[in-house]
């Protein structure tokens, strides 16, 4: 993880069993998911009765790039349902139980993601090259509306950017970039 893993106890007393158990409990995660940034943990008691039955809530907060921070608590009750005795080890398991389920879910869906073929034939055109600048990696394509497109060259994603010369043709994806349309995803034709 980037960040070093964050861990509170609030109105529960820290044990030292629970701090290793949640330690070793993230790093299950890490391997699970390498792609971590963070983990907060928070153990909390929120209320107490006088026969102490009611159990602790333990927090955990996951930091994934490109992804919405994944949050896992649960409610005393649900121990309480799911438990007869519901304590500490209970609610730490049950709460990384929760977090483990959901990193295989996100996992599973980045990897069908990555797997499925992506195909941009319905978006892409036909245009040719005008110019290139290999000094200053990138070049301009003529559309067939005869306008120019910048293309940078980590646009290209077959040929040989240092090869392209002037009339080549070029499939390629109109996108908007940070100063107008540019093009994108950037494929030489092949000869026929």
């Amino acid at each position: 993880m980037q960040v070093p893993l964050e861990l509170a106890f609030h109105n529960v007393e820290h044990a030292q069993w629970a701090d290793d158990d949640i330690r070793a409990r993230v790093a299950e995660l890490e391997t699970l998911y390498g792609r971590l940034t963070s983990c907060r943990v928070r153990v909390e008691q929120r209320a107490g009765n006088q026969h102490g039955t009611i159990p602790p809530v333990v927090h955990i907060a996951l930091g994934i790039p490109g992804h919405e921070e994944i949050v896992v608590t649960h409610e005393p009750e649900h121990l309480q349902r799911k438990f007869q005795r519901p304590d500490l080890h209970n609610a730490i398991r049950e709460a990384f139980r929760i977090a483990e389920r959901r990193l295989r879910d996100l996992k599973k869906l980045r990897e069908r993601r990555t797997k499925e073929p992506h195909h941009d034939s319905e978006n892409q055109s036909l245009g040719q090259i005008a110019e290139t600048a290999p000094e200053r990696d990138h070049g301009f394509l003529l559309t067939k509306e005869g306008g120019l497109l910048y293309f940078h060259r980590n646009a290209l994603l077959s040929g040989d950017f240092n090869k392209l010369s002037r009339g080549d043709d070029v499939y390629y994806v109109e996108d908007v970039g940070d100063t107008g349309p540019i093009a994108t995803k950037v494929r030489v034709k092949a000869k026929e």
